[in-house]
């Protein structure tokens, strides 16, 4: 290992499948009852988390959000059917790249760039995805989210490809937003989207509130997926570790529970993951959830009613 990386270099490839296939946080260090933190975020993210997602092609960054049953969303008049998206996340170039650098440190014209990289193949295969995605869900939308107006070499290309794409999907009805008039419409018509597709960066942000529509971060689940099964693909909840509350009991275990639930769709355990999102579903509506969604309820709690839901035995799982 090197000081800014997490991973032995030429290790990756010994990493275990069976590894891959368990839920992780998207920022691994060291856990420590004083909150410190020894390893910076772009050190965690460069060093083990894009280590990973981006040598086994994993370009599919999967995020749905829907408002769970008993949570109530801070949009006023949001019914539960209003909100229910997918997120595709372009999870292999873009922003994300790691091309750039800095130079002329410590002098008043240092200089620092980040490059990003758009690729015809990348967005491609991308937008094959997220209109396969769109195509499988009911309503058959896609918004496809850039910001080519102002970035008019990479956004304009990926307009270029998704109009190309879109014509071998014509059951799917398309439309295209630019990041930040998507934002005012994920708040005032939430009704309006379904399946969305946007890069790396822009859909990292998106997800994020999206999460906070539905009523919190601490519910939302992430499937860094290759879509061709070449290679192993990782799931993870969209949060990050969060050290301030470190030993208080409070952490909301439900990304993790509907992150799992996703890995078992993906693995092809269609009932295990209907089950275990059922059960999930059924202890939010019974209002066992934690301070983060408006409950008294603390980690082991929750997670002890989703395990009594799922053996059946209802009367451990309301608060």
């Amino acid at each position: 290992m090197t000081p800014s990386s997490l991973v032995p270099s030429g290790r990756l490839v010994r990493v275990p499948r069976r590894w891959m296939r368990m839920p992780m946080f998207r920022r691994r260090r060291e856990i420590r009852t004083d909150s410190s933190v020894d390893v910076p975020d772009h050190i965690s993210l460069w060093g083990l988390r894009l280590a990973i997602c981006q040598p086994f092609q994993q370009y599919a960054n999967v995020r749905p959000t829907r408002i769970l049953p008993g949570i109530s969303s801070p949009l006023r008049n949001c019914k539960r059917e209003d909100l229910d998206w997918v997120i595709v996340r372009e999870n292999s170039e873009g922003e994300y790249a790691g091309q750039g650098g800095r130079s002329h440190r410590g002098c008043a014209w240092e200089t620092a760039t980040e490059v990003a990289i758009f690729t015809r193949h990348g967005i491609i295969r991308l937008m094959r995805f997220a209109f396969e995605t769109a195509q499988r869900r009911r309503r058959k939308m896609l918004t496809v989210v850039t910001k080519s107006n102002a970035q008019r070499n990479g956004m304009v290309l990926w307009d270029e490809v998704a109009a190309a794409v879109s014509k071998e999907f014509p059951d799917v009805t398309m439309d295209k937003m630019l990041v930040d008039a998507m934002t005012v419409r994920m708040v005032q018509k939430p009704e309006s989207l379904d399946t969305i597709v946007a890069t790396n960066l822009h859909a990292d942000i998106l997800s994020d509130l999206a999460a906070a529509l539905a009523g919190s971060i601490g519910i939302a689940p992430t499937s860094n997926l290759d879509p061709t099964r070449e290679h192993p693909s990782m799931f993870e909840p969209i949060h990050g570790s969060a050290f301030d509350i470190t030993g208080k009991g409070i952490s909301n275990p439900i990304a993790t529970f509907w992150t799992a639930a996703e890995m078992l769709a993906w693995l092809g355990e269609d009932e295990a993951s209907a089950t275990l999102m059922k059960s999930v579903e059924n202890i939010c509506a019974r209002g066992v959830v934690t301070p983060d969604l408006g409950g008294i309820a603390g980690t082991k709690e929750v997670t002890a009613a989703v395990l009594a839901d799922i053996k059946g035995d209802s009367s451990k799982t309301h608060q």
